[in-house]
């Protein structure tokens, strides 16, 4: 099972939301852990090569966007709740800047 890394304060965030949406966006990124497909996800390739977005329906609308391709775990970049029907573009821009210090951050070298 992958391990879950936490990008920014989007553990924080996701901690915020109401209790019903965080037992829904915990169950399915348990499943991506265990290698299975989240039941509710599409992927977003406007935030990065990847990314894919976790829904999370309860009367109000809940989103987190994880990167799941590496071998050292899940990263969730971003969790927040969603207000209008396209994605707000400060929450793009959040999730894909999130991406790219993933990425920077694991072509550091190794020192030792």
């Amino acid at each position: 099972m992958k391990t879950i890394l936490w990008v920014g304060s989007s553990l924080d965030d996701l901690k915020r939301f109401p209790a019903q949406a965080r037992r829904l966006a915990g169950f399915q990124l348990y499943l991506a852990q265990q290698g299975r497909e989240p039941f509710d996800q599409k992927p977003m390739a406007s935030v990065g090569a990847g990314v894919y977005e976790i829904r999370v329906r309860t009367g109000r609308e809940h989103r987190l966007f994880y990167l799941a391709k590496f071998a050292e775990g899940i990263y969730v970049l971003h969790a927040f709740e969603k207000k209008a029907q396209r994605t707000a573009t400060k929450d793009l821009e959040l999730g894909r800047a999130r991406y790219f210090e993933v990425l920077r951050h694991r072509r550091k070298p190794l020192r030792g």
